[in-house]
């Protein structure tokens, strides 16, 4: 199970920290990724870390978003800074099934959490 926390209406430049807790699963055997989708657009890829602590995070929000865990908790975060009102979304949090090559695709992933708002306003 994935349960996300952190989301809110936030203004244009501020920050959030998104986080995921996992229960069931260990984040030492699954790469985890962070979702996104916006009202009537697909859901897009955020970012990743691997099983060992690797991390990638897509073009738009590089620089901007951080990925990092805490394997004690069985926790997955993401801090958001400089938040854009385009970065508003539902947040996802996910767990993948796959092999690290494949973190930017969604059907390579096994669990999802219930999902996060994220709204920025201008």
């Amino acid at each position: 199970q994935l349960v996300e926390s952190g989301g809110g209406s936030v203004q244009a430049g501020d920050s959030l920290r998104l986080s995921c807790a996992a229960s069931g699963l260990s984040l030492n055997k699954h790469h985890m990724g962070w979702f996104r989708q916006a009202p009537g657009k697909e859901r897009e890829f955020v970012a990743a870390i691997s099983r060992r602590g690797t991390t990638y995070a897509a073009d738009s929000v590089k620089g901007r978003f951080t990925i990092s865990r805490d394997t004690s908790k069985n926790t997955v975060y993401l801090q958001m800074d400089g938040l854009r009102p385009e970065d508003t979304a539902v947040y996802y949090c996910a767990a993948s099934g796959g092999v690290w090559a494949t973190i930017e695709t969604y059907s390579a992933y096994r669990y999802w959490g219930q999902g996060t708002q994220v709204t920025v306003s201008s």
